[in-house]
């Protein structure tokens, strides 16, 4: 009987240690070089084909290779293809040892209905480079959770992907030094300098803490509670954005998380912007800015509001399960790691 009960803790240890492993540490995907292949992948709504060949250009300008999942093109209702289609779109690109990065041509609404569909098994074990936003925000949250991959928060279609060094000043060359690992360089921080533009961010609560990325889309984040693939935000940074979501909407979704514990033990906390989430009657409802005083203000971690994170032409690009710190005083978020692995 005492020899059974020494065998306890072995199994025990047994048992936690792949958890604790999964936690720790993020695997890191190659980092982009030009001669590369970028796969374009529509795992959401159906999408601008005019923009689409807009942004082909624009990567073949700068030396990518561009291949295009099989359904990119096709319409069912407000879906770029059924289901099966779309995930087989994204797994067709895992899958092609050509191809080097996986970006998204486009949010809307669908991820959900087929992140059961991905072989997370498969995407662990061949780590590529995976962007988008929005709605896509389903995919990074369910591929962090089973895969354990860092992947990036970033603008979807035209906003980086062609001439938009010139367009978008701020956020793509962010963008292609994060796909290029330019940016931090081994052994560097990289904090996000906001400086130059014209919302600043604010502190809700002050301090300083480091934790490791997760979150995006509120809509999202809500939508995956009491799932396999609701976040993990204890000791983590979670950032937050939405868009045309009425104040009490916004209510609700704050609600879920806070009732689920996901508020209670983060490292800190980033709210991006919440664009057009304005009342139809702003004499009967609290504004945004308020709503998010309600749940953040008086937290005992960093809070942060309007960092440059989400539906607007300034959206950073966020390396989901990097290491980071966050400053509640000076408002700052910083990348304490390289979030690429640099190639030979």
């Amino acid at each position: 009987m005492i020899r059974h009960l020494r065998l306890i803790p072995l199994l025990l240890s047994m048992l936690v240690a792949p958890i604790i492993a999964i936690a720790a540490k993020p695997i890191k995907p190659p980092a982009l070089k030009p001669g590369d292949t970028i796969a374009i992948v529509a795992p959401s709504r159906p999408v601008d084909m005019e923009a689409l060949e807009m942004v082909r250009k624009g990567l073949e300008a700068q030396g990518f290779k561009v291949k295009t999942a099989a359904n990119v093109g096709k319409r069912w209702g407000y879906l770029s293809g059924g289901d099966e289609e779309r995930a087989r779109g994204i797994m067709d690109a895992w899958r092609d040892p050509e191809v080097n990065a996986i970006f998204c041509a486009i949010g809307g609404s669908g991820t959900t209905r087929m992140m059961d569909q991905l072989d997370y098994d498969y995407i662990r074990k061949h780590p590529k480079i995976f962007t988008g936003y929005s709605d896509i925000t389903g995919l990074h949250l369910s591929i962090r959770k089973k895969a354990n991959i860092i992947t990036f928060h970033s603008p979807n279609s035209k906003y980086v992907y062609a001439n938009s060094v010139k367009d978008r000043p701020y956020a793509a060359p962010i963008f292609w030094r994060m796909m290029r690992g330019e940016q931090p360089q081994p052994g560097a921080e990289m904090t996000y300098d906001t400086t130059s533009l014209t919302t600043q961010t604010l502190c809700i609560a002050p301090g300083v803490a480091e934790g490791r990325l997760v979150g995006g889309n509120l809509s999202l984040v809500a939508a995956v509670m009491g799932t396999p693939y609701e976040p993990d935000t204890d000791g983590h940074i979670l950032f937050l954005e939405d868009v045309h979501e009425e104040p009490y909407r916004i209510d609700r979704m704050l609600s879920t998380l806070r009732l689920a514990g996901k508020l209670d033990k983060c490292a800190g906390v980033v709210l991006g912007r919440f664009t057009d989430c304005n009342a139809e009657d702003p004499k009967k409802s609290f504004t945004i800015d308020e709503v998010l005083d309600q749940y953040f203000k008086g937290r005992p971690y960093p809070v942060i509001s309007r960092f440059p994170v989400g539906h607007i032409e300034d959206n950073v690009t966020l390396p989901e399960g990097a290491l980071a710190r966050i400053d509640g005083d000076r408002g700052t978020l910083t990348i304490l790691e390289t979030v690429v692995e640099a190639k030979k």
